[in-house]
């Protein structure tokens, strides 16, 4: 009954964004032009003298000396400081009682305070940036923080941490350079992953948010060659950091026991440096990028060490991809491939499998105010053996992930409707996701978000416990 129910609120939904699309270019604004317009002036001819006495009336006063100085910037010019404050709440509506002394998630599962800070110094050509971010989420104290385990309270409860802090500037005509903790977005796909693999995600409440949200910044070090259309981008990743995806107890964990723990990596070590390479060119109507990169498999898998012990580990993989967008009117056409080298599981010890990836995505902009987009990925996993299947890998032969997505700006655009249906496997059987989600911009520093997500569990593996975790979410966000 839930499922029927959460499919019968997404077609309810999506009738009703469709009955807002107009049925022409034409929409309110240009309906009501000319309304407004001011009639023209007649002749006066006496040559307007009564606006010539009037003249100067209503410019402002002088302004005083303690108005001036308050006018004044607090830092210096060379100097940019801003950040935000904000509270995101969320409550789930479709769990059921929990089992004895299994945790309870019904209810409110979010009252979340935000801080973040950024600084920003410019001197001679270079640039040297420094941001930081905090929060503490009181849902837990006000649930009952000893229904959660340790591990989902150091994970979800509260969180102090350095992101963006680099520096970058010229080291000639035609080279940059940036080094420091930074995100660096490769591929076309504004919602699929497939080339873009050199910064980790925050997974801890998948779907909450967008892809361009959730990277988590890297140290690396990274030199830009600049030649006509081209750019030659080379890579060297300094600090070894994995996504944050839920952990035991948590709604989104889908075992009922805790995994292994994760083997550490010493940040910096020469033996851990990671590398990439790209290589961009930008042309009329359409782009081509080229990538390669060896780095640290995101997906860990679990191996006995010494004395029987269980531990998870990353291997060291190689990508090879490639990517390009085509713009034909009001058309996009995006399309991505690459191949993994050197992928290792748990239930095949001491064998190395190859992978393919490949994406196809159209994005439609022909409506006013409207933005249509259609992306799938098909991942291929080559010498595909059945034990795969099983516990902990859960690995396919192929893996198929389908996003649409219907963007409509209302209201001189301080109105956005969004609408994101994610579906795993050729008919959801993988697992699937609908949200649906208004953001409104109260004023130039005070935006609003207000949506609702729906899930569906998968029929076996990673998302087969996940139906459960419908909620409804608000964001307040204060910018300064």
């Amino acid at each position: 009954m839930k499922r029927i129910f959460k499919i019968g609120c997404t077609v309810a939904i999506l009738l009703l964004v469709a009955t807002a699309l107009p049925a022409g270019a034409q929409d309110l604004d240009d309906v009501l032009s000319g309304f407004d317009d001011t009639p023209a002036e007649k002749k006066n001819p006496a040559g307007n003298k009564m606006e010539d006495v009037l003249s100067g009336f209503d410019e402002p006063a002088a302004k005083q000396p303690d108005e001036e100085r308050a006018e004044k910037h607090l830092f210096p010019k060379w100097l940019e400081v801003g950040g935000s404050v904000g509270l995101s709440a969320a409550a789930n509506f479709a769990h059921d009682a929990p089992e004895k002394g299994a945790a309870d998630f019904r209810g409110l599962s979010m009252l979340r305070t935000t801080a973040a800070l950024y600084g920003e110094a410019g001197f001679n050509g270079w640039q040297l940036r420094v941001s930081g971010h905090g929060f503490y989420d009181a849902a837990y104290s006000l649930q009952g923080r000893g229904e959660y385990s340790d591990d989902l309270l150091d994970l979800y409860e509260d969180e102090i941490e350095l992101d963006d802090v680099y520096l970058r500037g010229r080291l000639g005509s035609k080279v940059d350079i940036k080094t420091g903790r930074q995100v660096v977005v490769w591929g076309k796909s504004d919602n699929i992953r497939v080339t873009d693999i050199l910064n980790p995600l925050d997974n801890r409440m998948p779907g909450l948010t967008d892809i361009k949200d959730l990277r988590l910044p890297v140290t690396m070090t990274r030199l830009d060659y600049y030649f006509g259309d081209w750019d030659l981008s080379g890579i060297m990743i300094h600090e070894v950091r994995f996504d944050k995806n839920p952990v035991f107890n948590s709604d989104f964990f889908p075992g009922n026991r805790p995994l292994p723990p994760e083997q550490g990596l010493s940040d910096f070590a020469m033996d851990n440096q990671q590398y990439a390479l790209a290589l961009n060119g930008i042309f009329s109507g359409w782009d081509l990028s080229f990538y390669g990169a060896r780095v640290f498999d995101a997906r860990a898998r679990i191996v006995q060490g010494a004395a029987g012990r269980m531990s998870r580990v990353h291997s060291r993989i190689t990508m090879a991809g490639l990517t390009s967008n085509i713009a034909i009117g009001n058309w996009l056409f995006k399309g991505e491939a690459a191949g993994f080298d050197g992928l290792k599981f748990t239930n095949l010890p001491g064998e190395e499998l190859t992978r393919l990836d490949v994406m196809a995505g159209i994005e439609y902009t022909g409506f006013s105010e409207t933005r249509l987009s259609l992306e799938a990925v098909n991942r291929h996993l080559f010498d595909f053996d059945d034990r795969l299947a099983d516990f902990p890998d859960m690995a396919e032969e192929d893996f198929l992930q389908t996003v649409a997505t219907l963007i409509r700006d209302f209201a001189n655009d301080t109105v956005q409707l969004k609408v994101l249906l994610m579906m795993l496997g050729g008919h959801g059987e993988d697992g699937s996701m609908e949200r649906f989600q208004l953001d409104y911009d109260l004023t130039d520093s005070v935006a609003v978000t207000f949506g609702v997500i729906f899930y569906q569990s998968a029929d076996r593996g990673m998302l087969s416990a996940i139906g459960d975790n419908d909620r409804i979410f608000l964001r307040i966000i204060y910018e300064f």
